[in-house]
């Protein structure tokens, strides 16, 4: 009993020290600022590409997730040879939700923060990026 009561003593004593205390604060506050956007959305294939992602990028996915109430399916991500596509940085991703309609989609992107373009595709699919503002529909 004795030796329960002493290392019990020598743990409140070593979780009580100033430098331990604040080392651990900070641990535990940096641990619970960094979130995982990678979550709010899945891939359509294995072969898509989103480990670079950017924060900001998975952030505006994770937005259209909130406002559609659904996972956004990246159908395409990073294409490092695609030219001056947004998609090249990894920088951009092209999404369908499905069972929300198109409008609703490029409605939540727009309103996304940190969104750069919106582009519509005739088959469904959205493109959001974190480049220069602008919209565009391809049929």
């Amino acid at each position: 009993m004795m030796y329960r009561v002493a290392i019990a003593c020598l743990l409140a004593i070593a979780m009580t020290s100033p430098n331990a205390t604040a080392k651990d604060e900070k641990r535990k506050a940096t641990f619970f600022m960094k979130h995982s956007y990678s979550a709010a959305y899945t891939v359509q294939r294995a072969s898509v590409q989103v480990g670079c992602f950017p924060e900001k990028l998975q952030r505006i996915l994770a937005h259209i997730a909130s406002e559609t109430g659904r996972k956004p399916i990246v159908t395409s991500g990073h294409r490092p040879r695609s030219g001056k596509s947004q998609h090249s940085r990894c920088y951009a991703a092209d999404i369908r939700v499905p069972g929300v309609s198109e409008r609703k989609i490029v409605a939540a992107a727009k309103h996304a923060p940190g969104i750069g373009g919106v582009g519509r595709y005739c088959n469904g699919i959205v493109h959001v990026d974190i480049g220069p503002r602008r919209n565009w529909t391809y049929c």
